[in-house]
């Protein structure tokens, strides 16, 4: 079955044929040549190269992908660890108070505790941010108590945190 395309198509090659027969030897196989080397051109254009590009790129993108998981990895440990310990009883008051004296007596003289109740004020003066991290952290895993009010400023000079900062939880209640 025939498509209207066919006699034109027929037509231009029939008619490239023709001109091609009529060049010399020479001008034919410079004309092959050409063609040849707009083929190959058009071959590395389209498929060599992005196929080459991607191979060039797999072990940076392998050793990202790597990190990744890695990280990944990590964080699944500390969640399951995060969850071991949620499951365990809280620790009562006293060892909460003990755990939350550690942590601040960790901020140096840039920091003072004050426990009123269920809740503690952490006061803050030009401390560091990894040392406001880390202290974060200590409560939250040995005091178990959580932020629920912050007042903090970023001193622009030192880069320090000041101001005040209350956590609370279960084992400050007056009940435990």
């Amino acid at each position: 079955m025939a498509t209207s395309d066919t006699p034109s198509t027929t037509r231009g090659l029939a008619a490239a044929s023709a001109w091609l027969a009529g060049l010399s030897p020479r001008e034919r196989r410079g004309v092959v040549i050409a063609a040849a080397a707009l083929g190959l051109g058009l071959l590395w254009w389209l498929a060599i190269a992005p196929a080459w590009q991607t191979l060039r790129s797999a072990p940076a993108r392998h050793a990202t992908a790597d990190a990744q998981l890695t990280r990944m990895q990590q964080l699944a440990q500390q969640a399951i660890a995060l969850r071991a310990q949620s499951s365990a009883a809280a620790p009562a008051r006293d060892e909460a108070l003990r755990a939350l004296e550690a942590a601040t007596a960790g901020l140096g003289g840039n920091a003072q505790i004050s426990v009123v109740g269920d809740r503690a004020t952490l006061a803050l003066r030009q401390t560091a941010p990894a040392a406001l991290a880390q202290w974060l952290q200590q409560v939250r895993n040995n005091a178990r108590l959580l932020p629920v009010e912050s007042q903090l400023t970023r001193d622009a000079a030192s880069g320090g945190w000041t101001g005040t900062l209350v956590v609370a939880g279960p084992p400050l209640a007056t009940g435990n």
